[in-house]
């Protein structure tokens, strides 16, 4: 097998991995990078420029993984895309939402290439997709050649799968993002057990591991808390959320907690993409029982929308829940746009759920909590930091320490470390020599073949 990682930059970014196996020419995922634009946001494809792709395979819809597919599938029309039901409902919803980010970046930064594919190569890639459903293996021959494709549910969010191919009774497995505890709309990932030939793992969370007796329901537990004493003191409390999968897992937390009478029944407002993909969520349940999301839920709770014409500094007048992306807090997005309102007022509260970049607006929040003011760059305004910030770990993505029990039980023969910044793979890299100490750890340079 020969495998090349064309994520340019390496770590966490564009994710696209194109495998040779025997006569098979495979792609796994092709993301855009989420700190980039324009060009330099896309994989290298230079590689396959010249390569017909026999398969490709796509793990999940979050941008990284998904992003430049049109880009792809528009250089091979025929290749089947094989995914989830959930997926393939997904996906169009996802891009189309990019291509419009693209078009307003391109007017706000001026980059001439955006966007980077139209809709009438979504509308290709539509036609593409070949649903595979979990834990059945499907066969795909080319001459003499055979290989067999198996997804497994991977957890992390809806849709997203393990792949396993099998090749003259080699297993290759592609971790993809990898959630082990049970989410309120899904269950938890149920990998292939070993042995296996070659194990390409993600390694996000290697860089640090969890405090002494915190999981994901404590950390459930500390959010709802915190919630219920910012309503309790007047404010209001802003929850930035990733549109795919976070937005619609606060929902139920915040549902359940309300009716467990934890949560005062205060409005909760909500905006943007996440608000969507809720109907597609509450479509895949019915179709496919493999996620827990009513949407008359939302009509329980009197979901509202929100109100984004606010004024830096002014406090929102309509209090209560504000679920809204970006997850981040990215320039623009709806929840920097009322963090702007809701910072300089000590009665108000933003709970991070996730993982920060540093170089995000909410990393640099987070980092800068402590300091007497936050300065809104795209604003133009200085805020004095009032409101509490807190950060709870509601990750999508499985501790470290899962992912090694996960990697040593599969006593693969070759390891190979991917989606994750450097001491991330140095953790991974020196705990899996240390378990298995025959097997071979590699962490790959981008755009260089390795033969595996």
């Amino acid at each position: 097998m020969n495998l090349t990682d064309l994520n340019r930059y390496g770590e966490i970014g564009a994710n696209c991995t194109f495998v040779q196996l025997g006569a098979f020419n495979i792609l796994i995922d092709s993301g855009l990078h989420p700190k980039m634009m324009g060009y330099d946001a896309l994989p290298d494809f230079e590689a396959i420029e010249n390569i017909e792709l026999d398969l490709i395979v796509l793990t999940h819809c979050h941008l990284d993984h998904l992003g430049s597919l049109p880009v792809v599938t528009a250089y091979n029309p025929r290749t089947p895309v094989v995914t989830t039901a959930p997926n393939v409902t997904l996906v169009p919803r996802m891009l189309r939402n990019s291509i419009n980010v693209m078009k307003r970046q391109r007017e706000e930064h001026g980059v001439s290439e955006y966007p980077l594919f139209l809709h009438r190569d979504v509308a290709q890639l539509n036609n593409q997709l070949v649903i595979q459903r979990f834990e059945r293996g499907e066969i795909y021959n080319k001459g003499n050649d055979q290989i067999e494709v198996i997804l497994h549910r991977a957890g992390h969010v809806a849709g997203a799968a393990t792949i396993e191919l099998i090749y003259k009774h080699r297993r290759i497995v592609f971790s993809g993002d990898v959630l082990f505890d049970d989410q309120r709309t899904l269950p938890g990932a149920s990998l292939p057990k070993g042995p296996v030939d070659t194990l390409i793992l993600e390694t996000t969370r290697g860089a640090k591991g969890r405090e002494l007796g915190q999981n994901r329901a404590t950390e459930v537990d500390r959010l709802v808390s915190q919630i219920s004493t910012v309503l309790d003191r007047g404010g209001s409390c802003l929850i930035p959320v990733f549109a795919l999968g976070r937005m619609q897992e606060l929902f139920k937390i915040i549902y359940e907690s309300r009716n467990r009478c934890r949560i005062p029944k205060a409005p909760v407002y909500a905006a943007g993409l996440g608000m969507a993909i809720c109907g597609h969520f509450d479509k895949i349940r019915q179709q496919t029982q493999l996620i827990d999301f009513d949407i008359k839920m939302l009509e329980k709770m009197d979901v509202r929308s929100v109100d984004l014409n606010t004024r830096p500094g002014r406090d929102l007048t309509r209090k209560g829940i504000y679920i809204v992306s970006s997850g981040m807090m990215i320039e623009h997005t709806p929840s920097y746009k009322l963090a702007a309102s809701l910072l300089p007022h000590t009665k108000n509260g933003i709970c991070f759920v996730g993982y920060c970049d540093p170089d995000t607006p909410g990393g640099q929040l987070l980092s800068n909590r402590n300091e007497e003011n936050f300065f809104f760059d795209a604003l133009d305004y200085a805020a004095p930091i009032q409101a509490s910030i807190d950060q709870f770990d509601l990750s999508g993505h499985a501790d470290r320490d899962q992912l090694l029990e996960y990697a040593t039980q599969t006593e693969a023969r070759s390891i190979v470390l991917t989606h994750g910044d450097q001491d991330a793979r140095k953790w991974f890299s020196q705990e899996l020599t240390a378990r298995l100490p025959q097997a071979k750890i590699l962490d790959p340079d981008p755009l260089i073949t390795y033969h595996l």
